[in-house]
C-alpha cells in the first residue's frame, strides 16, 4: 500500500509498504478518508519538529472501516469512525482514569504518525490503510451528519485546544481568556471553544509577522493583537484562563505573566529544549495553576463530537485549505494554519 513517509526536513516521499492485518480478534483496520496536518507535523517538515526519519507520517484522521476481528462489537465495517492518534487500551488502570496518554499496555508513548517520540513504528494515517488495535475502546463513532473533514483534527489538535479552556470555564466567573499564538491551528480552536462557553472576554495574540490566523482569529468575533516580540511585552493584561501555542519560550513566559490572580495557564507548546526558565516566584505569589503534558485524546473526544454534532462549535472554520492525498507531500510545508487532506484514491 502506499505510504507518506517522512524522510527529513523537507522531504516526504510514498513509500510501499505492506498493508496491515488484522493479528488479534480486537484489531480493526480503517482506510483513512480525511487526515488533517497537525501543528507538530508542520514544525516537523520545516525543521522545527521531530527528527530521525523515515518514518510513517500523520496522525490526526477520521476513515472508515473495512475489516474487524472476530472480537470487534462496537463498530462494523462501513463505520465511519475517528482514530485517536495516542494508542490505549481502555481496561489498563491509567485508561479506566482517563489517562489514555500513558496507556500500560503499548509502549510509552505509542502514536501514529511520529516513530521518534515512542521508539516504534505504528504506521501513519497518509497511508492507505491503518491498523487500529484495541478497536472497541479506540474508535469513535462520526456523527452522520458530520463531514470526516470537520472531525479528523479531533484525533489530536481539536482535543489539544478543548483541553485548554473547556474543563476550566466553570471555576471561573464571567471567565476571560488569552490565546498566545504562532499562526497555527491549535490556537485557533482554543477561541472557538472559549467563544462556545460563553467566555466574557476572548483575546488572541499572535507572536512574530503576523498572518492568516490573525485575519481567522478577527473574523470569529475575538480581540487581537500582533506581537513583535514576546520577550519586550510585559503583559497582555491579567486573564483568568490563558493558553501558550506559540511553540516559543519568550510566548509562554509572556502567557503566564498574563495570568490573572488564580488564573489557570496550560501550555500545548511542544519543548524540545528542557532547559526552560520559569517566573517561580510570580507565579507562586499570584497563585497560578501551570498545565502542561500530551493530550487525553481519546477520553476527550466524545464530548467534543457531541459538541460539534450539536452546533456548538465548528472545526471547519479553522481550516485553511482541502487538498487531496495525492498532493500531501507537496503541500505540507505550506504555512496556512490548518490543512486537511481529502482521500482522493480509487
Amino acid at each position: 500500500m502506499r505510504q507518506l513517509t517522512f524522510i527529513e526536513p523537507g522531504k516526504l516521499e510514498w513509500w510501499d509498504v505492506p498493508t496491515p492485518k488484522i493479528v488479534a480478534g480486537t484489531d480493526a483496520i480503517v482506510r483513512p478518508l480525511a487526515v488533517a496536518r497537525c501543528d507538530l507535523d508542520y514544525s516537523t517538515i520545516i525543521g522545527a519538529g521531530l527528527q530521525g526519519g523515515p518514518f510513517a507520517f500523520g496522525h490526526e484522521t477520521a476513515g472508515e472501516v473495512v475489516e474487524v476481528g472476530d472480537q470487534v462489537t462496537s463498530v462494523k465495517v462501513g463505520d465511519k469512525v475517528i482514530v485517536p492518534f495516542q494508542i490505549s487500551c481502555g481496561t489498563c488502570d491509567n485508561c479506566r482514569q482517563g489517562w489514555t496518554n500513558a496507556c500500560k499496555s503499548v509502549t510509552r508513548g505509542a502514536v501514529y504518525g511520529m516513530k521518534p517520540i515512542c521508539g516504534e513504528e505504528f504506521g501513519g494515517a497518509l497511508s492507505e490503510f491503518m491498523h487500529v488495535p484495541f478497536a472497541d475502546h479506540m474508535l469513535v463513532p462520526l456523527p452522520e451528519e458530520v463531514r470526516p473533514e470537520v472531525l479528523a483534527g479531533g484525533s489530536d489538535n481539536i482535543a489539544d485546544a478543548w483541553r485548554t479552556v473547556a474543563p476550566h470555564m466553570e471555576r471561573y466567573e464571567n471567565a476571560s481568556v488569552l490565546v498566545i499564538g504562532s499562526g497555527r491551528g491549535i490556537g485557533l480552536y482554543a477561541l472557538q471553544i472559549a467563544i462556545a462557553h460563553g467566555a466574557s472576554r476572548v483575546v488572541y495574540a499572535e507572536i512574530g509577522r503576523g498572518g492568516d490566523a490573525l485575519r481567522m482569529a478577527k473574523e470569529m468575533g475575538v480581540e487581537v493583537q500582533h506581537v513583535p516580540s514576546a520577550q519586550d511585552t510585559k503583559s497582555l493584561g491579567s486573564f483568568n484562563i490563558t493558553v501558550d501555542s506559540s511553540g516559543d519560550m519568550e510566548g509562554l513566559k509572556l502567557a503566564i505573566r498574563s495570568t490573572g490572580s488564580n488564573g489557570t495557564c496550560t501550555s500545548n507548546s511542544v519543548p524540545f529544549d528542557n532547559a526552560v526558565p520559569f517566573p517561580m516566584t510570580s507565579m507562586y505569589t499570584k497563585g497560578i495553576t501551570f498545565h502542561t503534558s500530551r493530550v487525553q485524546s481519546r477520553a476527550l473526544l466524545p464530548q467534543i463530537v457531541e459538541e460539534v454534532k450539536c452546533g456548538h462549535f465548528h472545526p471547519e472554520k479553522v481550516t485553511s485549505r482541502e487538498v487531496p492525498f495525492s498532493d500531501a507531500a507537496e503541500a505540507m510545508d505550506d504555512p496556512a494554519p490548518k490543512i486537511v487532506f481529502t482521500n482522493d484514491w480509487e
